[in-house]
């Protein structure tokens, strides 16, 4: 009998004890990438102006402004939110407007500014090569899409090919690759904005034209200004 019962409490203690027993949990692996980049692919479309204008010109209908390249992003702090980034870029800009370039007597180039009936249409468009350099902050984690931003840059850029097409209803002129518009333009840049809307506006600090008078002897110093949308994408 007291066999038994030392049987029946070695059983009964040995099965406590495996109740007791803690199993191992196994946690599930989640790979954090430490070197993630942000933004490097942009696309924008903006609305272009002039600022500086001489008297008396005015710009009509939507001047519309096209862009798209490739940023580097180089974050420069453990948590990479903020970096560095330089890429490579295109861009189409259109402007209508009432400063006409038409040619005189001897072929040269004529600059004026006219009233808008006299003449059927008007407008110079210019296609470049971009060079951004920016200063990135933005609140993004490794796992997350949506994430607020302010970039600060500087853009230079080289008109490599421009135009300008002048219809007064008698004649038409075709100005292809002005020599006197500055083929090199820079000037600073913001853009800033969370998730997919993002606002982006440039300032050209070079004159578009290089020592230009319209023929009433005003000095044409326009500068371009680009207001619109950036689109950021990987």
């Amino acid at each position: 009998m007291r066999i038994l019962f030392s049987c029946l409490f070695l059983v009964s203690f040995l099965n406590v004890f495996s109740q007791e027993e803690a199993k191992p949990k196994i946690e599930p692996i989640v790979k954090i990438d430490s070197l993630y980049r942000e933004d490097q692919f942009y696309v924008s479309i903006t609305y272009n102006l002039f600022s500086d204008i001489p008297a008396d010109l005015k710009q009509n209908k939507f001047s519309l402004g096209l862009s798209t390249g490739f940023l580097r992003d180089m974050p420069i702090n453990k948590k990479r939110t903020f970096a560095i980034a330089a890429g490579l870029g295109l861009s189409y800009q259109n402007f209508f407007q009432n400063l006409t370039i038409s040619k005189d007597g001897a072929g040269n180039l004529a600059y004026g500014v006219n009233d808008y009936n006299e003449f059927v249409s008007n407008r110079y468009r210019q296609y470049l090569v971009d060079v951004p350099i920016e200063f990135r902050w933005r609140n993004s984690t490794f796992d997350s899409y949506k994430f607020w931003r302010i970039y600060l840059g500087v853009k230079l850029s080289y008109a490599f090919a421009t135009k300008s097409v002048l219809d007064d209803g008698e004649s038409k002129y075709k100005i292809t690759d002005n020599p006197n518009i500055n083929k090199f333009q820079y000037g600073p840049y913001i853009s800033a904005g969370y998730n997919t809307w993002n606002v982006y506006i440039y300032y050209g600090l070079n004159p578009l034209f290089n020592s230009v008078k319209t023929v009433s002897g005003e000095n044409v110093s326009i500068r371009t200004i680009n207001a619109g949308l950036i689109f950021y994408i990987l």
